[in-house]
């Protein structure tokens, strides 16, 4: 994959005459595309709706025959982007179960990459999506994978200053987002040079199989109308074996990874001391077995339960650019 020349002087003047005006969650507000317009149309994608009013965070929405309705994706962009004329790394950032695209953003994402010369993409990944391609759905497409790997990577190396390269993306996330990050490093080996894995489930088959039974009941409730990602009352065991970080080992090799899990859930939350004991549990596993294996990486165990830690994050992601092609 190679990068394209950017078009966006052209985009803005076609843009021009959009008019429909909303607020948005994240804040300002966002164009509206005719079906005629076909704003930014390719790699599967066509955008209908946008905001690029900020200087770092532009916003999009698509028309995707991957997900029947529109996800949205927030793309940061770094202090100078417009001036400099460089390219630059990017991190696909990915969110947690019963969050958006937004919730990055909520929690200060701004912030925490100010000053750093690289490109976040935060997309939609289903409030229960857990960055798969389903075995079955009762509400329409939800091919999350699809639509992260096979049209979101290569249009934003279409439309943005990048590298697109394996030296030049990295892949994070928090909780779901941590399984899908770890996922994906794996499954698309070529395409990230860098993955962490913040409170994300690094084992689906351990006790009993726990973190699956969970996906697939969380994906049966709350994304895919009684649809599962796995399989039941039997699984898919080809693609759990695919997903699964701990039966992929050799998949890791030649890459930056790092992993973040809680020691001290709140004893009184019971879905927060189950939720991280068994995330825990997991990269303990996942870690062991890299070490067998000889491929360097690195951790934290820090006190406290199922959350992201600004500090922490803020730690990965100056390993991520230390790692990755210098803008």
């Amino acid at each position: 994959m190679t990068a394209q020349p950017p078009t966006r002087r052209n985009f803005l003047r076609t843009a021009a005459g959009a008019g429909a005006v909303a607020a948005l969650g994240a804040g300002g507000v966002l164009a509206s595309a005719s079906p005629a317009s076909a704003y930014r149309a390719g790699h599967g994608l066509n955008a209908v709706e946008w905001n690029e009013s900020d200087p770092r965070m532009w916003y999009y929405r698509f028309e995707t025959d991957a997900i029947e309705w529109n996800p949205g994706v927030n793309v940061l962009l770094p202090d100078g982007y417009h001036t400099s004329g460089r390219r630059y790394p990017v991190l696909y950032l990915l969110h947690g179960g019963n969050q958006d695209f937004i919730s990055w953003d909520r929690m200060g994402i701004r912030a925490w990459t100010a000053g750093k010369p690289i490109i976040v993409v935060m997309p939609d990944g289903g409030r229960a999506g857990w960055y798969s391609n389903p075995v079955s759905t009762n509400v329409g497409p939800r091919n999350w994978e699809h639509f992260h790997i096979g049209q979101l990577i290569p249009w934003v190396d279409a439309n943005f200053r990048t590298y697109a390269e394996y030296n030049g993306r990295a892949v994070s996330g928090f909780s779901m987002g941590g399984f899908g990050a770890l996922k994906y490093a794996a499954k698309y080996y070529g395409h990230f040079a860098s993955v962490s894995s913040h409170s994300g489930p690094a084992s689906l088959r351990r006790d009993f199989g726990l973190v699956t039974h969970w996906a697939n009941a969380s994906s049966a409730a709350v994304e895919l109308g009684g649809g599962t990602v796995y399989g039941v009352p039997l699984w898919d065991e080809a693609r759990v074996t695919a997903d699964n970080p701990v039966q992929r080992i050799e998949s890791y090799r030649n890459k930056r990874i790092h992993l973040v899990a809680g020691t001290a859930p709140d004893p009184v939350d019971w879905w927060d001391t189950i939720n991280e004991n068994q995330v825990l549990a997991g990269q303990r596993e996942f870690r062991a077995a890299l070490g067998a294996a000889g491929i360097p990486h690195t951790f934290r165990e820090p006190g406290g339960g199922h959350v992201v830690r600004p500090d922490l994050f803020n730690e990965d992601l100056n390993g991520i650019i230390g790692r990755l092609r210098k803008a």
